[in-house]
C-alpha cells in the first residue's frame, strides 16, 4: 500500500494513504539512504510503502521512495548527524522577523544555501510588520534589496492582516510548501490563520533573551483547505554547515554561481586567491558583504570541524 507520511512522532508515523485514509505505522528493520548520516530514516513527506503486520491490524513501513529533495538541518541531538527536516517539497517559505527575534543574515543565508543544494524555491517571508517602528522598516529594505537583487522573492506581511493572508494562499495552492524559520516568528500563528479550525498552539516570545519558545515538537504535513500542504516545523535555533567540501560551497550562492568559470583556478575559494571573479563583485556591489560574511563563516566551520571533512 502506497502513503505519504504527514507526522512523525519518533517511533511511530502518521501516514496517510492514496484513499485519503489515516495509517499508523513503525519502521520495520533499518533504512540506509543515500548514505547520510541521519537521525531520522523517514521524514515527513516520504511517499512509502506500507506493509499490514501479520496476525495484527499494525502497519510496518517496508520502503521508502525516492526523494526528489529535502531539507536538512545539524541534529539537535547528536551533532555529529543531520536531521532531515521534511522531503519531497515544491517550494520553501522562510519565516524572518526584523526583531522578536530578530533574525539574522546568516541564519537567511544557511538556509538559502541548503535550499539551493536541493533546488528547492523559496521565498522570504518577513512577519509581524504590524509591531515595526521606521528603523525595523529601513532594515527591511535593506534585507529586501540584497535578497530581490539576487533572485529571491520577499514578502512583507502579518498574520493579522486578512488581506495578507488571502494573497499568501495562491502561492501555497496545491503546493507542498514548509514554513521554516526561528521559534517566535510566528509561523504557527501564520498557519493557523491559513487553515481555519487548526489551532497549533503558539507562545509568547521570551522578554528575557528577546527569543521564541517552541510550540511545534514534531514536524507535521497540514492539509491545506483548497488543496495543497503546510509542512510545519519546530523553530530551527541553529541549522548548522551541511556536509560539503570547501570548493563546494560557493555553488549554492546563486551570485558567486555565474562567475566561478571566470576564477582562474577551477578550486578556487574566493578569498584572496589570484584572478578570482567573485571577490571584484563586493567592490561593485553585485554581492552583498553580509552575504560574503556568511560564506567565510561557512567555509571556517568546515576546515574547522573534523565532522565535515570526509
Amino acid at each position: 500500500m502506497k502513503a505519504k507520511v504527514i507526522k512523525s512522532t519518533g517511533s511511530w508515523y502518521s501516514c496517510k494513504n492514496e484513499e485519503g485514509k489515516l495509517i499508523n505505522a513503525r519502521i520495520k528493520g533499518k533504512f540506509r539512504l543515500e548514505g547520510l548520516k541521519t537521525t531520522n530514516p523517514i521524514a515527513v513527506g516520504d511517499e512509502v510503502i506500507l506493509e499490514q503486520e501479520e496476525g495484527l491490524n499494525t502497519y510496518v513501513i517496508t520502503q521508502i521512495e525516492e526523494r526528489k529533495n529535502y531539507i536538512i538541518r545539524r541534529s539537535p541531538r547528536n551533532p555529529h548527524k543531520n536531521h532531515i527536516i521534511a522531503s519531497n517539497l515544491d517550494q520553501l517559505f522562510l519565516v524572518i522577523t526584523m526583531r522578536t527575534p530578530r533574525t539574522s543574515t546568516g541564519f537567511i543565508d544557511r538556509m538559502l544555501l541548503v535550499a539551493e543544494m536541493h533546488h528547492i524555491p523559496t521565498t522570504l517571508i518577513v512577519n509581524k510588520r504590524d509591531i515595526y517602528n521606521q528603523k525595523d522598516l529601513e532594515r527591511f529594505e535593506e534585507i529586501k534589496a540584497i535578497y530581490e537583487n539576487i533572485g529571491y522573492g520577499i514578502r512583507l506581511l502579518s498574520a493579522q492582516n486578512e488581506e495578507d493572508i488571502e494573497a499568501l494562499k495562491t502561492d501555497l495552492k496545491d503546493k507542498t510548501t514548509l514554513f521554516a524559520g526561528h521559534s517566535g516568528v510566528g509561523k504557527s500563528t501564520l498557519i493557523n490563520q491559513l487553515i481555519p479550525g487548526l489551532e497549533i498552539n503558539t507562545k509568547e516570545i521570551s522578554t528575557y533573551t528577546d527569543k521564541g519558545k517552541h510550540t511545534t515538537t514534531f514536524a507535521e504535513m497540514h492539509p491545506l483547505p483548497d488543496g495543497g500542504y503546510i509542512v510545519d516545523t519546530p523553530g530551527i535555533k541553529e541549522l548548522g554547515a551541511v556536509h560539503l567540501e570547501p570548493e563546494e560551497v560557493s555553488h549554492y550562492f546563486v551570485e558567486m554561481q555565474k562567475r566561478l568559470t571566470d576564477c582562474k583556478f577551477n578550486n578556487c575559494l574566493h578569498k584572496n586567491e589570484p584572478k578570482c571573479a567573485v571577490v571584484p563583485a563586493l567592490e561593485t556591489g553585485e554581492m552583498a558583504t553580509s552575504r560574503y560574511d556568511s560564506y567565510l563563516k561557512i567555509l571556517d566551520e568546515i576546515s574547522a570541524v573534523d565532522y565535515w571533512k570526509r
